[in-house]
């Protein structure tokens, strides 16, 4: 494949993750991971993803900030945080693809009982928050899919559409944050990456753009829909991609 064609998929792919993302403060890496580590190889997607959505999550924040419910989150900012060097560990020394798999598997399954309104709301949210946000943070900085645990959570929860969007985009800010020194310690930002990420960067942010002007559009159930079928999606191209057919 010709650098052209590398670059031409992979604008096309970002402005679709910005897009999502704009629209329900998550998505991204979702929708662009699993497709952009087809033409490009984990180790510079993973961390390339991290920066550009570091600045986008910025932007969706400035605009959702008065619906943030900052107590709310901070065990599992704190949680996910702790997650984070294991998971870089894991991209730079392990075979991520049967971590792939598993996580995908959940997801689905996860997403599906959701989907058909099945619900258990936790009652000591604080408590819950502390696997969820670990788990989260090593998905973050070995995969970069780091939110369909902390979506399939909120979800479960009932939270409203507006607080949901807030909430998640301050959560990945903080995450992604703190992951730049560690992968710049783990040797995972270097030239390529920075190249692909002032390639893709104006796209993402033209999508996002475009996607936030859409969120107020939508209704809560049809928001909550559409975020439960991006993430089983998102879970069964994981799963395809972690067993080696999209490789």
């Amino acid at each position: 494949m010709t650098s052209t064609l590398i670059i031409t998929i992979g604008i096309l792919i970002v402005f679709i993750g910005g897009l999502t993302q704009g629209l329900l403060g998550f998505g991204f890496g979702l929708v662009a991971i699993p497709i952009l580590i087809i033409i490009l190889p984990p180790v510079v997607v993973v961390p390339t993803v991290m920066l550009i959505t570091t600045l986008l999550a910025i932007v969706i924040l400035c605009e959702a900030r008065k619906s943030l419910e900052l107590k709310r989150i901070l065990p599992l900012m704190a949680a996910g945080v702790a997650g984070l060097p294991l998971g870089a560990y894991i991209l730079k020394n392990m075979d991520v693809n049967y971590l792939k798999v598993f996580i995908g598997l959940v997801i689905i399954v996860f997403s599906f009982a959701l989907l058909l309104g099945y619900k258990r709301k936790v009652k000591n949210e604080k408590l819950g928050f502390a696997p969820i946000g670990f788990l989260s943070g090593l998905l973050n900085t070995s995969t970069g899919l780091s939110g369909p645990p902390v979506i399939l959570f909120f979800s479960n929860q009932g939270i409203g559409k507006e607080s949901f969007r807030a909430n998640m985009v301050a959560y990945f800010t903080v995450l992604n944050i703190v992951a730049v020194p560690i992968y710049i310690l783990n040797d995972l930002i270097n030239p390529t990456v920075i190249r692909y990420s002032f390639i893709f960067v104006l796209p993402m942010m033209i999508g996002a753009i475009l996607g936030i002007k859409l969120a107020h559009r939508i209704n809560e159930n049809l928001f909550r829909r559409i975020a439960l079928v991006i993430v089983s999606i998102g879970g069964l191209v994981t799963i395809i991609s972690g067993i080696g057919i999209m490789r």
